[in-house]
């Protein structure tokens, strides 16, 4: 058997596209990205293996068989795909219910913790700090976060009082009367 340029060209397009659709924001081509990124993986498995008689002793001899591991990682990563697919669509799902659409926006909160300083990091308890050695943006951050009255979770636990805060079920809370 010769052997052929189109599975590597294949196999290339296809982990381009795959990494391409992963960058995105939207969920929805990140999930088609990971597809196309399993489906590669697998041409790239099978493209591996020679062909040759089945592998059940008896039927020809051991170097006229084909490999079977090929194959057996091939299903292995079917099922793995398709597990982390579902998983995948979850999310979708869940972002969409929440929030009615599945991009994934940029996170202000996490821009603002990427630019602290080291001084202001995770390791220390707020508790410790004392409010005066803190800058005016520092000291809004963390009345925006301490405070009983600016806290989202309790304001909505004012609005609605019934529901749960990760409830998909709940009533719309923008624009609503009051």
């Amino acid at each position: 058997m010769t052997p052929t340029v189109v599975f590597p060209v294949l196999v290339a397009g296809l982990y381009a596209a795959g990494v391409y659709l992963l960058l995105d924001r939207s969920l929805t081509r990140v999930l088609l990205g990971f597809l196309l990124l399993g489906n590669a993986t697998n041409l790239l498995l099978l493209s591996t293996s020679r062909a040759g008689e089945p592998p059940i002793v008896g039927t020809a001899e051991p170097a006229e068989m084909a490999d079977p591991l090929p194959q057996a990682l091939v299903l292995t990563a079917i099922v793995i795909t398709f597990g982390v697919s579902a998983f995948l669509l979850a999310v979708i799902h869940r972002s969409w219910r929440l929030v009615r659409r599945e991009v994934v926006e940029t996170d202000e909160e996490d821009r603002r913790v990427a630019a602290r300083s080291p001084r202001q990091g995770d390791a220390l308890d707020p508790d410790d700090l004392d409010p005066g050695d803190l800058s005016r943006e520092e000291r809004a951050v963390g009345r925006a976060v301490g405070g009983p009255g600016d806290d989202v979770e309790h304001r909505f636990g004012e609005r609605f009082p019934d529901a749960a805060s990760d409830d998909v079920d709940l009533p719309p809370t923008r624009g609503a009367a009051r």
